[in-house]
């Protein structure tokens, strides 16, 4: 299981976690998505998924992973 980290710019409230974590839950073998607004951090939890893919779900969400 790998763990990683990433911080998500534009997220304000409760809705906008909710919906990072359902796209980003969305992705091929993700097990676990936390959110946190009040810091723009986001912890995925999982096997086999990749940086990018978070990304692409991230932007599909509507929010955008700081480099």
């Amino acid at each position: 299981m790998s763990v990683k980290n990433y911080t998500v710019e534009g997220m304000t409230c409760g809705h906008c976690e909710m919906s990072v974590r359902e796209e980003v839950g969305e992705i091929a073998g993700v097990s676990s998505v936390s959110a946190d607004h009040t810091t723009g951090a986001v912890t995925v939890e999982g096997e086999g998924f990749t940086d990018e893919q978070v990304v692409a779900a991230v932007a599909e969400a509507g929010y955008k992973v700081k480099a």
